[in-house]
């Protein structure tokens, strides 16, 4: 069911006169759905950005400026904290996306608190879930789970909200197209997925504060360069990670020790296969110099070569 009627009916009839939060992240499929929400439920609907600290360079006041375009009365809560400390000292990607879902779903329980004492009870939650989201978090036939999401395998049994899905049996590209249908703005639609849980999955092993650091600025330095060489129209996903592995450099004529950062681009028509982006050597080398030189505490930078399969494109 794509047709944008069928949706806004169905959500309607869902939520009925109640009223919702809806978890706004500025990736295109929380953008549509809070869209769509919009739409069905107009005043009744109290879009919640939750800046978990784990967000790109830039991506808070990007989000803020895109909801305030079209409309939306956008509640930003500031919750960095909150997720540094519950993820202090956890390695494991499961154990990372559980914390992550449980406390989203603490923050935006604590919001409709809030909230309600202006606007009355609000007893449901809108989420961007897409089909990829279900179909990778829960073991299909004899095929393993790939991965959880926080928003699916990492709820909470308990919750004082009702789900509202309303992209739940849409891939990306029909999201894309309902988006447009809906007068998403192109710079929202054309945006590359980013996970839920944001850099968090995008730090190999623990998350901290300096890492957190290190992997948005080279992050921002790969955006920047792969945009200004004109590849992101043909690309489905590039961004940085911290792999997590030590190794040895060589500066100002001594050795050091830092971390490996990973370049991962890919091409695909949608999130169950990839292919390696096609980069030219001289790309590499000048992106790979560019990021040493502008974020401390690495000591090499490697390009991943694996498709998808065997590879999944995020790293956790």
């Amino acid at each position: 069911m794509t047709n944008a009627e069928e949706l806004l009916a169905a959500m309607q009839a869902q939520v009925g006169e109640g009223q919702a939060l809806v978890a706004l992240s500025g990736g295109v499929d929380s953008f549509v759905a809070a869209t769509l929400a919009q739409r069905a439920l107009g005043e009744r609907l109290h879009p919640v950005l939750v800046d978990h600290g784990l967000l790109r360079e830039g991506e808070r006041e990007e989000v803020e400026a895109a909801a305030a375009r079209v409309g939306m009365n956008l509640h930003t809560v500031d919750a960095a904290s909150r997720f540094l400390a519950a993820l202090r000292g956890v390695t494991d990607p499961e154990e990372k996306r559980r914390r992550i879902g449980h406390l989203f779903i603490e923050i935006f329980e604590e919001a409709a608190g809030k909230l309600q004492e202006a606007y009355g009870p609000i007893g449901f939650l809108v989420q961007g879930t897409i089909l990829p989201d279900v179909r990778e978090s829960h073991p299909q036939g004899n095929r393993g789970m790939v991965k959880s999401h926080h928003n699916v395998g990492g709820l909470p049994e308990a919750m004082a909200l009702t789900l509202v899905e309303p992209l739940r049996h849409l891939d990306k590209p029909q999201v894309r197209e309902l988006g447009r249908s809906l007068g998403v703005p192109e710079a929202i639609i054309t945006r590359q997925p980013f996970p839920g849980p944001g850099l968090a999955v995008r730090v190999v092993g623990e998350v901290t504060e300096e890492r957190l650091a290190r992997v948005r600025r080279a992050d921002a330095i790969v955006r920047h360069e792969v945009e200004g060489a004109g590849w992101k129209e043909k690309l489905w996903q590039y961004f940085a990670l911290l792999t997590g592995a030590p190794s040895v450099g060589y500066r100002e004529g001594r050795r050091v020790w830092g971390e490996v950062l990973a370049v991962r681009a890919v091409v695909a028509q949608r999130a169950d296969a990839a292919q390696v982006a096609p980069f030219p050597p001289d790309f590499l080398f000048s992106l790979a110099e560019k990021i040493l030189s502008e974020v401390p505490g690495l000591s090499r930078v490697v390009f991943d070569i694996t498709g998808k399969p065997p590879a999944t494109i995020e790293w956790e």
